[in-house]
């Protein structure tokens, strides 16, 4: 049996939006905002999205790169389980990902929202376990950092 090498990640992002903390909050909870921030995207095509958000349910997201890049046709999927939801404050889940059959990472993910004078501070915490194949750490510090740039136009 083949040996995996696993490569360990932590990495925090924190953003601010002109938004109240239910308004971000709401975001991450109704499954319609975010699919379209967290879903959706010009280099792929949706295949499934399913979200559960409670404590314990289930987030399903699997699609298709298209023709925009290095890996046409191939299928990612994204399978969490939220571990903490409490509302407006924080939401904490589990994850892997998928590059065709072979599970690439296992994250932990945490965000916590705090009020502010001028809306809400959203700090993100990404705690990532990388196997062979997997897109690395920088690569998916900078697809959150998009996704939460993402996130503004629906907060």
């Amino acid at each position: 049996m083949e040996h995996q090498s696993v490569i360990h990640s932590t990495f925090a992002i924190e953003r601010n939006y002109p938004a109240t903390p239910e308004r971000v909050f709401a975001a991450f909870a109704d499954p319609t905002k975010k699919r379209r921030w967290f879903a959706e995207g010009k280099s792929h095509d949706i295949e499934e999205f399913e979200m559960d958000f409670r404590i314990g349910g289930k987030e399903h997201l699997r699609y298709r790169l298209n023709e925009s890049t290095p890996f046409p046709g191939a299928k990612l999927t994204n399978k969490a389980t939220y571990q903490d939801i409490v509302p407006n404050l924080r939401v904490v889940s589990a994850s892997t990902m998928s590059f065709g059959e072979k599970c690439i990472s296992a994250s932990l993910t945490t965000v916590e929202l705090t009020a502010t004078e001028q809306g809400t501070k959203l700090l993100f915490t990404h705690q990532g376990a990388f196997f062979e194949g997997a897109d690395g750490p920088q690569m998916r510090e900078h697809g959150w950092r998009t996704l939460l740039e993402q996130l503004a136009e629906h907060a």
